[in-house]
């Protein structure tokens, strides 16, 4: 069984990390580059860096904050946020980053997850899925609106499903799919297995679970119940609530397989 992957999010806002609860009431965290540098010594197995207002300010990702980050990594980087056209892509892959996250362009643009993986590879081309619960019955089987999703931060409902999006994204060249439950963001209630677990069916790629990590069983819940492959969170690991090796140990204590490589002194 493939190992789990545990993943630290650095919201980033004008240079500088910040964290909030259901997309909003954000609080500064740190500086992305030291908290990455950070992570990669507690052995955290990805950073993910999303500029959390460079879409709706209509921009770029800030690269000199990326190129920063990316000196100070030997572990994967993930880079989203305004990235809307293969030269914003390359602009992100230039900084440093190994990954890129689409978002709302995707959804306007569906044809850039196909030509960004025939230039990058599939495994450089994450599609993220903001979802929020669209009322009805709770079933992740079906492609019913259960899920509704959301653009430009959270702040723009779609007419799409999030199951049967993440399914066309796959099919379209995504490598992975971050999947963010605006309802749990920031809350700390443990991640949305059933969403998780409704992606993760739908799909034959990987599916980072993202919005509600508080506590260690919530990774091992989503893990088994939700059948994600990678978990992500942010506050808890940026404010040391949780240790990313104590973490990591009580996950290989339940039988989930993980990367235990020592962290750096």
């Amino acid at each position: 069984m493939l190992a789990r992957r545990v993943i630290a999010c650095l919201d980033v806002r004008d240079g500088g990390v910040v964290k909030g609860v259901n997309f909003s009431d954000l609080r500064p965290a740190g500086r992305a580059a030291d908290l990455a540098a950070r992570y990669d010594a507690e052995g955290i197995d990805e950073v993910v860096v999303l500029d959390v207002t460079a879409t709706l300010e209509n921009r770029r990702a800030l690269a000199d904050t990326i190129r920063e980050a990316s000196e100070r990594l030997f572990i994967p980087l993930t880079v989203g946020g305004g990235i809307r056209s293969m030269d914003d892509a390359r602009h992100i892959m230039d900084a440093g980053a190994d990954k890129v996250s689409l978002n709302s362009a995707a959804l306007r643009e569906p044809a850039l997850i196909s030509a960004l993986a025939r230039l990058y590879g599939s495994q450089a081309v994450i599609v993220a899925i903001d979802a929020k619960r669209d009322g009805g019955a709770v079933d992740a089987k079906r492609d019913g609106g259960t899920w509704r999703v959301h653009s430009r931060s959270g702040t723009q409902a779609e007419a799409r499903d999030a199951v049967a999006w993440a399914r066309e994204a796959a099919d379209r060249g995504a490598g992975e799919i971050l999947l963010t439950s605006i309802d749990r963001d920031g809350t700390k209630s443990g991640f949305d297995c059933e969403l998780t677990a409704g992606v993760s069916r739908a799909v034959n790629i990987p599916v980072i679970a993202s919005g509600g990590a508080g506590e260690p069983e919530h990774f091992a819940e989503v893990f088994t119940a939700g059948r994600a492959d990678a978990a992500l969170a942010a506050s808890i690991f940026h404010f040391r609530e949780i240790e990313v090796a104590a973490l990591k140990a009580y996950l290989a204590a339940r039988g989930i397989p993980m990367r235990m490589e020592d962290p750096i002194q």
